[in-house]
C-alpha cells in the first residue's frame, strides 16, 4: 500500500473477528530470542504472544543473515495499559496543538499508539522487536524504539528517508525475515510487527482478524471488551 493506513482508520476498526482461541506463550522459552526484561512488571505478560506469533518469530530468526539476531522489546499489553498509553499520547497532542477536534487528536494519536479496542498488543498479536547483532548489541535502527513521529522528526516511520543507509539497510533485513514469515508492519513505526490481528487482516486481504483483545495471559480466549469501537 502506498498510502499509510493508521489503525483509527475504518477500514481497519471495522474489520471482524473470528477469534480462534489460540493461548499466549512465553516468548523468553523461544532459544533464538533475546527478550529484554526492561518492560517487565513482575507478572511476565510483556513477554508473551499468540503461539503462532511465536513459531513465526523462530522461523525469522532463521531467515537472518548470520550475526543477527532478533530482540523483543514487547509483546501482550493488557487493555489497561494501552488505554494509558492512547490516553497519555493523545494527551500531549492536544497540549501542543489545542486546536485539534477530537476526532483527529483520535487519529493522529493512533500513527503512535492504537486505539484499545483495535490494539494489536492487546490481542498479544504484536511484538515490538530491534535487531542485535552477534555480541547483543542493539545495531542502528535510524531512530530510537518508541519515539514518536514529532521526537524523531517522522524517522520512526519504517519507510523515513531521514535515515542512515546502514539503519536503512537493517529495517530491510528486519523487514525481509519478518514479512516472509507472514508479518506486517505498522508503518508509523518500524519496530511493530504483527499476525492474525485487524491490522494483518487489512494489510493480508484476509476476511477477519484471528485474534481479538484477551483479558489476561491465562485466558487468551476470554474477551475483555467489545470487539468494535
Amino acid at each position: 500500500m502506498s498510502e499509510v493506513v493508521l489503525m483509527a482508520d475504518p477500514r481497519v476498526t471495522e474489520v471482524p473477528v473470528q477469534e480462534i482461541d489460540e493461548p499466549l506463550v512465553d516468548a523468553r522459552e523461544l532459544e533464538s530470542l533475546f527478550v529484554d526484561p526492561q518492560r517487565d512488571t513482575g507478572d511476565g505478560a510483556f513477554a508473551h504472544v499468540r503461539r503462532e506469533l511465536a513459531q513465526r518469530l523462530e522461523t525469522a530468526h532463521g531467515l537472518l543473515p548470520h550475526g543477527y539476531r532478533l530482540g523483543l522489546v514487547e509483546g501482550y499489553r493488557p487493555y489497561a495499559l494501552q488505554e494509558q498509553y492512547f490516553s497519555d499520547y493523545r494527551g500531549e497532542l492536544v497540549t501542543a496543538r489545542p486546536d485539534l477536534s477530537e476526532p483527529e487528536s483520535y487519529r493522529l494519536a493512533s500513527r503512535y499508539v492504537a486505539p484499545p479496542p483495535v490494539a494489536p498488543h492487546v490481542s498479544g498479536a504484536a511484538v515490538d522487536l530491534v535487531l542485535l547483532d552477534a555480541d547483543g548489541r542493539l545495531v542502528d535502527m535510524g531512530s530510537p524504539i518508541n519515539a514518536t513521529p514529532e521526537s524523531s522528526a517522522g524517522a520512526c516511520y519504517f519507510a523515513a528517508d531521514n535515515v542512515s543507509a546502514e539503519a536503512r539497510q537493517h529495517r530491510q533485513l528486519l523487514a525481509a525475515a519478518l514479512g516472509e514469515v507472514g508479518l506486517v508492519n505498522y508503518p508509523t513505526e518500524w519496530w511493530h510487527w504483527s499476525y492474525g490481528d485487524r491490522y494483518w487482516a487489512f494489510v493480508t486481504e484476509q476476511p477477519a482478524a484471528l485474534y481479538g483483545p484477551v483479558c489476561d495471559v491465562a485466558a487468551a480466549s476470554r474477551r475483555c471488551r467489545p470487539q468494535s469501537q
